[in-house]
């Protein structure tokens, strides 16, 4: 059956005519990948969200920094990183932990931010009071991909959990994931979910956005 050419299409033989589908194809493909580059770009250097502040602290105490309140930044981080997931990276350690600070913050905690260096194996302590009282302790690891969370630093947790009475559960919240074999470890298998929990990447950005998308800004 002759080649019948599609509108728009020149040429002599079918080759040629499907060799300019391709070429026009690919040309599309590269100006999505631009586009799409261009659209994070704008995101990532939109008025500098990333560096802005995300919760406004309160008093000093023995363990750390109080959060007061949740700062509006916080909302716009969680939207970018809907939109542009990778923008994950762009975060440093610090601001990951005062991320995760606020988002307990966010759904009623009482939370202290504790020191850069000498944190005791605890970022963040949140509490809630009352009935029902319950201490969470919360490691964040802010990795890169590629960079798991080893089983030595899931055990260091735990060991948190034996020295510190007053403390119902201890996470570890990473921008990453755990490696192979963290779970099958009977010193972390004993203790989960109750005692301890493992928050991956995905698990840490449903998390967040699930938060934004359920309570009022403040």
């Amino acid at each position: 059956m002759p080649y019948r050419f599609l509108p728009g299409e020149t040429g002599s033989y079918p080759h040629a005519a499907f060799a300019a589908r391709r070429q026009a194809q690919h040309m599309a493909a590269i100006l999505a990948s631009v586009e799409q580059l261009r659209r994070n770009n704008a995101l990532l250097d939109s008025p500098s969200v990333l560096v802005q502040a995300v919760i406004i602290p309160g008093d000093k105490t023995a363990e750390g920094q109080l959060v007061e309140a949740v700062a509006l930044p916080w909302f716009e981080i969680i939207e970018l990183i809907a939109r542009s997931p990778e923008a994950i990276y762009e975060i440093d350690w610090r601001k990951w932990e005062e991320i995760v600070a606020a988002a307990y913050k966010q759904q009623g905690f009482d939370v202290t931010l504790t020191p850069r260096s000498n944190d005791k194996g605890r970022d963040v302590i949140a509490t809630s009071k009352g009935l029902g009282s319950v201490r969470f302790f919360d490691q964040v690891k802010a990795y890169r991909p590629g960079h798991l969370v080893t089983a030595e630093e899931v055990r260091a947790m735990v060991g948190v959990l034996t020295l510190e009475p007053n403390v119902s559960k201890g996470l570890v919240t990473t921008t990453s994931s755990f490696a192979p074999g963290v779970l099958d470890d009977p010193d972390v298998a004993r203790l989960m979910p109750y005692r301890l929990e493992l928050k991956d990447r995905n698990s840490l950005l449903d998390w967040l956005a699930s938060i934004a998308a359920t309570k009022d800004k403040k």
